[in-house]
């Protein structure tokens, strides 16, 4: 007996070093397809047109005000209407909205509080009654918890005027609020998101679409059946994406990176955001979401060691340690992205590796204080508010 599992041991050490050793090399690869996206250039808008930004919001977020400020300073030479929506009057993110209004009074800044529900998902309802004030032709709508640089609005204009586009999404960095969990979850989005995100466009097999930033015009929007087409989807960012394609347009992305604040404070903030995350991608693609285990070339390279023992085959852990400190060497340089996340680098391949296995037991999720499962064609069922 002690042989026979000396054997299967030794076969599934072997099987574990071939898929660290494939990690290897994907983690190169996307070190290249980094290098590839920060040299691309954002074409010139011919004519920046007038713009409505949606904002929905829930809750205080950390540095709700300044994330929401930097959206009032554009520099857009073209007029700029921003439209934050609530539906809870007692909502404390509205004293944030009134602040910024008695802050920017040159600026054309609505508060929509309404409370009417248009499916399961809040945050489309919210954008379904928050649509009704927009003004413009161009819509741009993203999540509350985004940074953006003051020459966003150019970036994302210029995209969507490009021949064949019907959408705009952009990439996001993380940005660590304060705290060891929202580093971890920034790392998360750095190290782990981003490279997969980019060898999907390099090889074509991603048709992303972000709640970071999804610009496009109204008559686009009304084509697809405007916002109430994603009412019940969990993925609602991806399935307005996948409708403008369908249509026969493109959705464009920006080499513009915008900032997603991490606001987790404990082990339990983090894991049920990144299940949710998880699960979500899942959702939207099993398969290519299963091919993601061979991202985690140190876990399964860890997994390998502790099945074989100590052989010269083990040194593929020290292969896949130092394929991903370039990875994150080369997408720190390529991108931009602020540095100093080394040392929490193999803490985060294994917990990134514990979640995607966790990913796979449940279908549940909990987002904004709600628990939801999922039903046929991603859509979201109701299973009431977390306890606390």
């Amino acid at each position: 007996m002690y042989a026979f599992f000396a054997i299967v041991s030794a076969w599934a050490s072997a099987v574990c070093y071939a898929a660290a050793a494939l990690g290897c090399g994907y983690a190169l690869f996307a070190a290249w397809a980094a290098r590839g996206f920060a040299r691309r250039a954002t074409p010139p808008a011919g004519d920046y047109p007038p713009v409505t930004l949606l904002k929905p919001l829930h809750g205080l977020e950390p540095d709700l005000y300044a994330n929401l400020a930097g959206f009032c300073v554009q520099d857009y030479p073209s007029p700029v209407q921003i439209v934050f929506g609530v539906d809870d009057p007692a909502d404390p993110a509205v004293g944030v909205v009134r602040r910024l209004v008695a802050d920017f009074p040159g600026r054309d800044l609505t508060l929509v509080i309404d409370a009417r529900r248009h499916g399961e998902n809040h945050k489309v309802s919210n954008l379904i009654n928050m649509a009704r004030q927009a003004r413009h032709e161009v819509l741009v709508l993203s999540d509350s918890d985004i940074v953006v640089a003051p020459d966003y609005l150019k970036h994302v204009a210029a995209a969507l005027a490009q021949p064949g586009v019907g959408l705009v999404t952009c990439l996001y960095r993380g940005a660590a609020a304060a705290g060891f969990w929202s580093r971890l979850s920034a790392a998360a989005i750095d190290y782990h998101f981003l490279p997969n995100v980019l060898v999907g466009l390099k090889l074509g097999l991603a048709a992303p679409c972000f709640g970071s930033t999804i610009a496009l015009r109204a008559k686009t929007l009304a084509a697809i059946g405007g916002f109430e087409a994603v009412t019940d989807q969990l993925a609602d960012d991806y399935a307005l994406g996948a409708l403008v394609r369908a249509t026969g347009q493109t959705v464009a992305i920006p080499n513009t990176i915008v900032a997603h604040v991490c606001s987790e404070q404990s082990a339990r903030d983090l894991i049920r955001h990144e299940l949710r995350w998880a699960r979500t991608i899942r959702s939207i693609d099993p398969a290519g979401f299963a091919g993601l285990a061979i991202t985690h070339a140190l876990p399964i390279a860890l997994i390998g060691l502790v099945l074989g023992g100590i052989n010269p085959a083990g040194l593929i852990v020290v292969a896949a340690l130092a394929c991903r400190l370039l990875l994150q060497s080369e997408i720190d340089r390529a991108l931009r992205l602020r540095g100093g996340l080394f040392w929490l680098g193999p803490l985060r391949d294994v917990l990134s590796f514990a979640i995607f296995v966790g990913s796979f037991f449940g279908r549940g999720v909990q987002w904004r204080g709600h628990r939801y499962g999922l039903r046929a064609g991603n859509r979201l069922a109701y299973y009431g508010e977390v306890e606390t």
